[in-house]
């Protein structure tokens, strides 16, 4: 097949590119470099031996969206990636959130709307959707609360868009709601790598354990959690970058059970923030610098996935454990420090 990849160069985007052309898709990136390199394209081909096609452009520029639908034929598969991610800049600058995140989702949308050779379109969602949770496990079928942060809003406005298209569009729609994805490639040639000063738990933990950062603030130890800090589902990101692969296989194999389909991606457990980190100084030896702070907003106390679904329907699950996560993640730390 031939997949279109938005956000590519990203942590999850490269990942999965790395999957796609390794089971032989042929891969197509567009990425405004915004939060990743050029270089990740680089080491993408010598993880694989192959090179993704490329496009370096803004997909809320509607004119580029439109020029590249055009001049860029007989695409298969779309996966949308391309977004802002974080959710406490999201609280501080919401703006930005909903330009960004809707902008061009629409964009994609309107260009693609009679492109006749379009039959997958698979969505990066969020467990953010499901807000604070009155119940755990949460499931596809539990209910859409109130957003937590405006990143938390653009996923589910945008998984409302993508219901409403289903009815009319001519090609399958998939939400994949994951849930907190960390680690990296076993090569140590991708990761996740933040432009500045990461957001994210994980990069934080890396980059203040090998010395780039003084400290990791722990963001409250008060929530009605067993250790007081937030719980989350933790997934390794090479994990999650398979369920896009054999979403788009269904979608080609007109597998679906019906136009628009949600599946969330986890592992089903949830691990405290402090007990992700003990984990981390467990599994590297590598003690670090932490101290409890404010709770922050935007953060849901706890949330973890019921992944059935996305077990029997998709034929997928989860392989990695909390501890090969972040012992990758800490070689792709490692990795940087030497290049």
């Amino acid at each position: 097949m031939k997949v279109l990849v938005t956000g590519g160069a990203g942590y999850i985007g490269s990942h999965t590119t790395v999957e796609l052309l390794e089971q032989g898709h042929e891969v197509v990136v567009i990425d405004n470099l915004s939060n990743s390199s050029h270089s990740v394209l680089d080491r993408i081909k010598e993880i694989t031996g192959k090179s993704p096609s490329f496009f370096e452009f803004d997909l809320c520029d509607e004119e580029k969206v439109f020029n590249f639908f055009e001049s860029e034929k007989n695409i298969d598969a779309i996966i949308h990636f391309a977004a802002f991610k974080a959710v406490g800049e999201s609280v501080e600058n919401p703006l930005k959130y909903y330009r960004n995140n809707l902008s061009s989702l629409v964009n994609i949308l309107n260009a693609t709307k009679n492109y006749p050779s379009l039959k997958s379109f698979v969505f990066s969602s969020s467990c953010t959707v499901y807000g604070q949770p009155d119940i755990l496990p949460v499931t596809e079928n539990s209910l859409v609360k109130p957003a937590e942060s405006p990143y938390g809003y653009t996923k589910q406005v945008g998984e409302e868009i993508l219901k409403s298209v289903s009815l009319q569009s001519n090609f399958p729609i998939i939400s994949l709601r994951y849930f907190n994805p960390i680690g990296a490639h076993h090569s140590a040639l991708i990761g996740e790598l933040p432009n500045g000063i990461p957001n994210n738990l994980v990069p934080f933990i890396t980059q203040t354990a090998i010395g780039k950062r003084e400290i990791l603030s722990v963001f409250g130890n008060n929530y009605n959690t067993p250790d007081g800090s937030c719980i989350r589902d933790f997934i390794h990101v090479v994990d999650l970058a398979k369920a896009h692969v054999v979403s788009i296989e269904r979608s080609i194999k007109k597998q679906n059970k019906s136009n628009y389909e949600v599946f969330n991606i986890g592992t089903g457990v949830g691990y405290s923030v402090l007990q992700l980190i003990n984990t981390f100084i467990e599994t590297t030896g590598v003690k670090f610098n932490y101290k409890i702070v404010e709770r922050r907003a935007g953060d849901v106390e706890k949330i973890y996935a019921e992944t059935t679904l996305a077990n029997t329907e998709l034929g997928w699950k989860a392989e990695l454990n909390l501890a090969q996560m972040l012992l990758s993640a800490w070689n792709w730390e490692k990795y940087l420090g030497k290049n």
